[in-house]
């Protein structure tokens, strides 16, 4: 998604979600940012990062896209298979061990942004950084709240953007096809319709934030329903 022009209205938003990151209390701070893809997840992470620190707190950005797991396992099932996209794409072993482990509870605060190249498919084995006991780990990615990672977050927000809308977008950003139900795009398509139906990522999620009009955000929900 591009970067959206800031307007009153994105800007309150970010305010509004800013204020649901709790203080560190001996410990970091795990916040998570799901949704589609397309949903604008990346550019509103980075966002509400700079506000973040603007208000003096520590941030450490990653995404999930650092953890694909290699090629040959992601298509496992066949380059079309919606259940390997779903199962398949990402090492939650390694994005636990490396990145979320460390910011929890008694963690090392030794941790890595990313493993894997996924463009070369080329492991990356860079030395560890050491974030601070008040950081922020501010994490975009989708799947998010699948049950393996849901725990894992004190703050997790779910973008609600229809299908429609993020394939008009990526066919923009990546030239996949811009009609939803096009069979090229079914690998990714029906993995994410599995995860919208089993997990139901939206009620999960502490903050739910329509962003299908960048300049005008919508905050639907913000608490978690309880199981």
């Amino acid at each position: 998604m591009p970067t959206p022009i800031p307007t009153p209205v994105r800007a309150s938003v970010l305010a509004a979600l800013a204020a649901r990151v709790p203080p560190a209390a001996g410990r970091p701070v795990l916040v998570g940012v799901d949704g589609v893809d397309g949903a604008g997840k990346t550019v509103l992470a980075d966002e509400l990062a700079t506000v973040l620190r603007a208000q003096g707190r520590t941030v450490v950005r990653a995404s999930v896209d650092g953890f694909h797991r290699p090629r040959a396992e992601r298509y496992a099932r066949g380059r079309s298979s919606p259940e390997g996209f779903y199962l398949d794409s990402y090492d939650l072993d390694a994005l636990r061990r490396e990145l979320l482990e460390p910011f929890a509870a008694g963690g090392s605060r030794r941790y890595r942004t990313a493993v894997r190249d996924v463009a070369t498919d080329r492991v990356l084995d860079g030395a560890p950084a050491t974030a601070p006991d008040d950081a922020v780990l501010l994490v975009d990615g989708i799947f998010l709240h699948r049950p393996e990672l849901a725990p894992w977050w004190d703050v997790s927000v779910f973008l609600d953007v229809p299908f429609a809308v993020t394939y008009a977008r990526m066919a923009v950003r990546d030239g996949c096809p811009a009609d939803p139900e096009d069979p090229a795009n079914t690998r990714y398509r029906e993995g994410q319709r599995r995860y919208l139906r089993s997990v139901d990522p939206a009620r999960r999620a502490t903050v739910v934030v329509d962003n299908a009009d960048p300049a005008a955000p919508v905050l639907v929900r913000a608490d978690a329903v309880p199981a």
